[in-house]
């Protein structure tokens, strides 16, 4: 199994609906991407500052599906439209599991 997880800041000027259409567009790609084994989305709970706003960990049986992902056009589509135009900043790291 392999690991992706990312971490996205939002600008201070992003809307409430900004951010649910993020979660939306994600919320498609298992459907779009059937490499992804495992996809869990959340939103910080604001219990500590300083914190990013969201994180994705998706899980894939290996780099090749892993690369499928990132590359995949309806995975791309939803970081053009959706996050980019939000984003402030991005954290990521990517590793074997087990």
């Amino acid at each position: 199994m392999f690991r992706h997880i990312v971490l996205l800041r939002w600008v201070e000027e992003a809307t409430e609906d900004q951010r649910a259409a993020v979660v939306a567009g994600l919320e498609t790609l298992p459907g779009a991407i059937p490499e992804i084994k495992k996809y869990v989305i959340g939103t910080d709970a604001k219990v500590n500052e300083g914190n990013f706003d969201l994180g994705v960990v998706a899980d894939f049986e290996s780099v090749d599906d892993y690369l499928v992902y990132r590359d995949h056009p309806v995975h791309l589509k939803v970081v053009a439209d959706f996050i980019k135009p939000i984003a402030a900043g991005r954290a990521a790291v990517q590793f074997p599991l087990g």
